[in-house]
């Protein structure tokens, strides 16, 4: 039986490099890049490093996630009308379900543990 080790935010991972689908993008050009420092074997829970430039897009939510940000402003507008907006040192979870425009007003860098359920 081998011991479980604990993941390290520190440690290097090579990030990927994406941007919103294009039927989902209403402004900008925004850059996404994430570093995935850790993924379970069910792939159901997963935590690592996001960050994104500028831009805004529709985003429907079939995970559970919660967010820390580290470096910038975003804005998230839920279906319903509702508008929220965070800033570095915000902490927020957007719950399975949850549809709506989530909208970068400045760089912004945040950390993410998602679960992915069922």
């Amino acid at each position: 039986m081998s011991a479980l080790r604990i993941v390290s935010f520190r440690d290097p991972v090579e990030p990927q490099s994406t941007q919103p689908a294009s039927e989902r993008l209403v402004a900008g050009t925004p850059q996404i890049r994430t570093w995935n420092h850790y993924e379970e074997p069910t792939g159901q829970f997963f935590a690592g490093i996001w960050s994104a430039s500028p831009g805004a897009w529709r985003v429907q939510y079939s995970e559970h996630e919660f967010c820390h940000l580290l470096a910038g402003r975003v804005r998230i507008g839920a279906s319903d009308g509702t508008v929220y907006e965070f800033a570095a040192g915000d902490s927020f979870v957007i719950p399975a379900g949850f549809s709506g425009l989530w909208e970068v007003l400045e760089d912004v860098r945040k950390l993410y543990a998602v679960f992915q359920p069922r």
